[in-house]
């Protein structure tokens, strides 16, 4: 659970720039096409506006989850006995085999983290349930409007030509269905397991699309000037 609370809080800080995707052309399909329901959703104008709203709304939780975050790394150096700035399985099973009182004082640093980031994971499910809930209307719209008979999964096909691929297709009609979704849950509200499923999906694409985007801009970076022969 720590593992999956501690990708959320890393989506929640690169989502203000837009998703490192290509575009296919909205192109007449006939026939057979194919779509990817999490892009659709991620690069839909109610998702980016949800998650920018929740970034800024929730950004005094994020300063004190990157303080206590700073105080894990400085705990779990002092697990790391040989200093390769690695903490492996074996030096753990040692810190247990010795109840290292260090140990406690890292479960309490993650538990007060989960409660920091509850919140903000809570708002980003129930944007994300609002947009899904428009998207089987969106896809039908989609369907009807370019004489679908079968919607797959892109990984279905060996090949396929980028004609076929409606998810942007879907994305548009999203964006007129729903241009906005609130990020403010009732008290009691839950969210359904396909969402949380589906939340971890755009988390991933989201962490991949900013490394994507940081990689391409260092890329783009001229070369460092090498000093001058003498």
């Amino acid at each position: 659970m720590t593992r999956f609370f501690k990708t959320a809080l890393t989506v929640l800080t690169v989502t203000a720039a837009p998703l490192a995707f290509g575009s296919v052309a909205n192109a007449q399909v006939s026939g057979i096409a194919t779509a990817n329901p999490t892009v659709a959703i991620a690069k839909t104008k109610a998702f980016s506006a949800a998650y920018s709203q929740i970034g800024t709304q929730y950004k005094s939780y994020f300063d004190q989850i990157d303080a206590r975050n700073k105080t894990l790394n400085g705990l779990r150096a002092q697990l790391d006995t040989n200093n390769d700035k690695q903490l492996t399985q074996e030096e753990l099973d040692a810190a247990v085999k010795a109840k290292n009182p260090v140990l406690q004082t890292i479960q309490t640093e993650e538990n007060e983290i989960q409660k920091l980031q509850t919140p903000a994971i809570k708002a980003q499910m129930f944007a994300v349930e609002g947009i899904f809930s428009e998207y089987g209307n969106a896809q039908q719209k989609v369907v009807a409007d370019k004489k679908i008979s079968v919607i797959l999964d892109p990984e279905v096909f060996l090949y396929a030509p980028s004609q076929i691929d409606v998810t942007d297709a879907i994305t548009a009609a999203l964006d007129a269905r729903i241009p906005t979704v609130s990020t403010t849950p009732g008290a009691d509200w839950q969210p359904q397991r396909n969402t949380v499923a589906l939340h971890q999906q755009l988390q991933q694409l989201l962490v991949a699309s900013a490394r994507n985007q940081a990689a391409q801009a260092q890329q783009q970076q001229p070369p460092a000037a090498q000093p001058a022969s003498r």
